[in-house]
């Protein structure tokens, strides 16, 4: 049930500013705003080399294994962020090693992405049975679609430095791993460490998709990651503005979809793919609109 719906939270209005103060006023949406914001800007500029570097498939693959990651180490009594950490982590570092080896094995990789998501599963029932006492599966669902609304501010505080790392480090490398994943042969001619830059950012995709996970969820973290860095993309083909675009495009998502889920009462996370699928048909949209009139 709605919580509006129940009377607990105000309805909406037409006035936008007294809406967004009466959102404000619990301490629960303001962790939210700031874990959103956090997620939002680090997955957008992370998406942006996803989509330049044609990785998708490495960003759906590291989500399912953050399924995994987490619910084995809560099965286990271990801390879920460090194990999801660990293992796509791990898993990151695997596929950088094999490089262009990994191409034209898509059958072996997906048959090996069913196990591991099959394995989580495993891990799913292990914990609601013995180690949750309550056979609801809560703890399992909240991995899956994220529980935003829950952030704590210590979780807060640690989304931030890791977050915060991982916006520094890109940033060092963001000129050479443009250079790289625009031409690699060219940058490997020029003395560009083409492999390593891969690997690396493999390694800070693995990080992003890890904290980004316990927010919004592992298999919706996919959405943030991409559809803005594509909407921005599309809208221009300079890279570092695109940068920007995917960014803004993310944290703009976030709050409405943030905005939207407070007042409906509907999953946040649900809100802000639908709203990430929907802003990308509407730019593609438009796109193809506008060349057929010109």
């Amino acid at each position: 049930m709605s919580l509006v719906i129940a009377g607990i939270l105000p309805p909406f209005t037409l006035n936008l500013w007294q809406d967004v103060q009466a959102m404000l006023q619990y301490d629960f949406m303001r962790q939210a705003f700031l874990a959103g914001t956090i997620v939002s800007l680090v997955t957008g500029l992370i998406g942006y080399f996803v989509v330049l570097r044609h990785q998708a498939f490495a960003g759906e693959s590291l989500s399912d294994v953050a399924f995994t990651g987490a619910l084995g180490g809560a099965a286990l009594g271990l801390n879920p962020l460090a194990t999801l950490l660990v293992t796509t982590v791990g898993v990151a570092v695997t596929m950088g090693g094999f490089g262009d080896r990994l191409r034209g094995r898509d059958v072996a990789i997906g048959t090996v992405l069913a196990w591991v998501l099959g394995l989580g599963v495993l891990f799913l029932n292990l914990f609601t049975r013995h180690s949750s006492g309550t056979g609801t599966g809560f703890s399992g669902v909240t991995v899956l679609f994220g529980n935003i609304l829950g952030i704590s501010t210590a979780q807060a505080q640690i989304m931030a430095l890791i977050s915060g790392g991982v916006i520094l480090v890109l940033l060092f490398i963001a000129r050479p791993l443009l250079f790289a994943s625009l031409d690699p042969d060219v940058a490997a001619a020029q003395g560009v460490p083409v492999r390593l830059l891969g690997l690396g950012f493999l390694i800070l995709l693995a990080v992003t998709v890890s904290f980004a996970t316990m927010a919004i969820g592992a298999l919706l973290v996919f959405a943030l990651l991409l559809l803005p860095a594509a909407m921005a993309h599309q809208l221009t083909s300079r890279p570092f503005i695109a940068l920007a675009f995917a960014s803004v495009l993310a944290t703009v998502l976030t709050w409405v979809g943030l905005t939207v889920g407070f007042y409906t009462g509907y999953p946040i996370s649900v809100c802000i793919s639908l709203l990430a699928v929907v802003g990308y048909v509407a730019v593609v949209g438009s796109q193809w609109v506008w060349q057929q009139l010109t």
